[in-house]
């Protein structure tokens, strides 16, 4: 009976003793949370550079307690969805342009004008500066959170009917918008006919010439072979496209100060993996393009579309006030 009662026991232990890595090993499993990111477009843009770079310094800071699962090409749906998904909880993260942006936090349209930025280092500066700070303050109370400023780059016109060399060749022609009041304005105000369509029908819509036209950053335009569908590429660089690195405050709310902080840094990386890759592929996309059969328009006066949209920036200066404006344009 003794010796039962003790071979019973030492079973017990050992089975116990079994079992005590498979609980280990179950709750550093539960400890590592992967997370959706979603973003518009390829792997292979500046919005998979900057989400893999995202990916790896949040691993790295968090010694792998967070990894994040990409879902590029939006497979979780178009912008404004992903955004409505953060706002739910149903999608942890994304990263988007501005432009579905304004439709929940409309200030950020005013980075959206038509000519405001001078270049790339203007357009860093104000991100990077205080009224890029002020503008990520803004997102909590639209039940969001910012956690850095990307970079989509400067829009240049693609269509395939003829080149833009002047802002009357733009008449009546049909280009692709996104949804964005500030984007639609301008173009209003070149004479062209803008059309906002979702960025995953656009491909079908100028394969199908029911749009003549759209605008986006060269990485873009070759990501996404636009080259395919559209002749003539015109570098107008119109608008600059600011992105943004966007979190859900359902996931942010149950996270420690320092993780918080960590996501913040993983999106400052990110976004310096997007503006690289922005760089790169201004200066080697061109070229690529040309190859790909378009006819490009290099030398584009300016100033005439800026002349062309004098009338428009009255209403600019009336909604977003034109002390706010001439604080970007101030911006060493």
């Amino acid at each position: 009976m003794h010796s039962t009662t003790h071979s019973r026991r030492a079973f017990i232990a050992t089975a116990a003793a079994a079992s005590l890595p498979l609980v280990f090993t179950n709750s550093a499993r539960a400890a590592t949370q992967e997370l959706k990111l979603g973003y518009p477009l390829p792997q292979n843009s500046q919005f998979g550079a900057a989400a893999r770079a995202f990916g790896q310094e949040l691993a790295r800071l968090t010694d792998n307690r967070f990894t994040v699962k990409e879902f590029p090409s939006s497979t979780l749906g178009g912008e404004r969805e992903m955004i409505e998904g953060l706002q739910l909880g149903s999608q942890e993260l994304a990263i988007v342009s501005t432009g579905a942006v304004g439709n929940f936090v409309p200030q950020v349209t005013i980075f959206d004008l038509p000519f405001l930025f001078r270049d790339y280092a203007h357009a860093h500066a104000v991100l990077d500066g205080a009224i890029g700070a002020e503008m990520l303050q803004r997102f909590p109370a639209r039940g969001l959170t910012a956690l850095a400023w990307g970079e989509g780059g400067f829009r240049h016109i693609t269509n395939y009917k003829r080149p833009i060399v002047r802002p009357e060749d733009l008449r009546g022609l049909k280009i692709r918008t996104q949804e964005n009041a500030m984007h639609i304005a301008a173009f209003k105000g070149l004479g062209a006919s803008p059309t906002p369509i979702n960025w995953p029908e656009t491909f079908m819509a100028l394969q199908q010439r029911t749009v003549d036209g759209q605008d986006n950053p060269i990485s873009v335009i070759e990501a996404s072979k636009l080259y395919e569908v559209q002749k003539y590429l015109s570098l107008t660089q119109h608008l600059y496209s600011p992105a943004l690195f966007l979190a859900s405050p359902a996931l942010l709310g149950r996270l420690s100060k320092a993780d918080q902080e960590a996501f913040r840094s993983a999106a400052r990386a990110g976004a310096a993996a997007m503006r690289q890759r922005v760089a790169q592929d201004e200066r080697s996309g061109v070229k690529n393009l040309r190859q790909h059969g378009m006819e490009v328009v290099e030398q584009i006066d300016k100033s005439l579309f800026v002349a062309a949209l004098a009338g428009s920036y009255k209403d600019f200066n009336q909604r977003f006030g034109a002390d706010n404006i001439e604080r970007i344009r101030q911006v060493k």
